[in-house]
């Protein structure tokens, strides 16, 4: 395994998934991922994100933290990470992934999720995981509660999308 501690799954035989860490160099092809209008719309990001914003965004990372791309066939079709809390948050870590467009419904996202859950479980001995999801995210919600996640609570015109206000749930996934 080389230094990206790169994880190869087979998918239909012709395509090669490939997770590993995120590189300053990924920074032209996650700024156009974070563009895509279904990618963008379960997130918090604001259209037109630069690739100079993304380099930015990776090169400071806090310490501790994970970020993590799905290549398929040489494009990066998926990414997500973990930041860490401190302190007496020190068990605790919030979680974001997003998935191209034109690969969602293909398992992608479940990969990637899986991925992040080993490392926080595995590696980083995190007992919980935060993330936030828009209520009209039926998709990312049914992973979510796959994996473990459960709904904590609603957060009320949580962000403004697309020219209206959306609901956002707070979901948690706490190892035993």
């Amino acid at each position: 395994m080389d230094h990206d501690q790169q994880t190869r799954l087979r998918k239909p035989p012709t395509d090669t998934l490939v997770v590993r860490a995120t590189r300053p160099t990924d920074c032209e092809e996650l700024a156009a991922l974070a563009c895509l209008p279904g990618y963008r719309w379960g997130t918090l990001r604001l259209p037109y994100q630069t690739p100079e914003e993304t380099r930015r965004f990776i090169e400071n990372r806090p310490a501790g933290s994970v970020s993590l791309v799905v290549v398929l066939d040489g494009r990066i079709v998926a990414n997500g990470g973990i930041d860490c809390a401190g302190g007496r948050r020190a068990h605790a870590a919030s979680l974001g992934m997003g998935v191209h467009d034109d690969h969602q419904g293909r398992g992608i996202g479940s990969h990637l999720l899986s991925e992040l859950l080993g490392v926080a479980d595995n590696w980083l001995n995190l007992r919980r995981i935060e993330l936030t999801v828009y209520v009209d995210n039926l998709a990312a919600i049914a992973i979510y509660k796959r994996c473990g996640f459960e709904i904590e609570g609603t957060h009320r015109d949580y962000a403004f999308r697309d020219g209206a206000f959306v609901d956002a749930h707070a979901m948690a996934r706490v190892r035993r």
